[in-house]
């Protein structure tokens, strides 16, 4: 992957780590509103999660790299998204809009974060649908903890 360059969150925290990483799904946006979207179409999404905090664990990591990318490419890669029970087409707060699977990334990754003893977060997940179009979210609670 070529290197990026990507907005940076603000935060608090001695460390921060990113990891960029891609997969394949297809999916709809299940509303007249959506135009061409609400058709069945694919996307090379192109994503980077950026975890922060103070303090390691054994190994040194704040959380390993392989974890992020199996969290996320194994569930999500060559997949319809809509298929997934954690997107769904009758509560537009779970379509599979770019905004909503950025945010379900975080929510994925900061899931796992909260079952490691030294509390690391999940600060901003950056995800690009196309070359020209790409979605950032920022979770409020890792964000209010300045």
């Amino acid at each position: 992957m070529i290197q990026q360059i990507y907005p940076a969150a603000s935060h608090p925290y001695s460390f921060e780590l990113n990891k960029d990483f891609h997969f394949a799904a297809a999916h709809y946006i299940p509303a007249e509103e959506a135009g061409k979207c609400a058709q069945v179409h694919g996307h090379t999404y192109f994503a980077n999660v950026t975890v922060a905090g103070d303090r390691l664990d054994e190994a040194g990591f704040l959380v390993n790299f392989s974890i992020i990318k199996k969290l996320i490419h194994e569930r999500f890669d060559h997949t319809l998204l809509n298929d997934d029970p954690l997107f769904h087409d009758e509560v537009q707060e779970q379509f599979t809009s770019s905004e909503i699977v950025a945010r379900t990334i975080a929510d994925l990754i900061q899931a796992h974060l909260d079952t490691l003893t030294h509390q690391p977060v999940c600060v901003q997940v950056f995800l690009r649908e196309t070359p020209t179009s790409y979605v950032i979210y920022r979770p409020k609670a890792a964000v209010s903890d300045e």
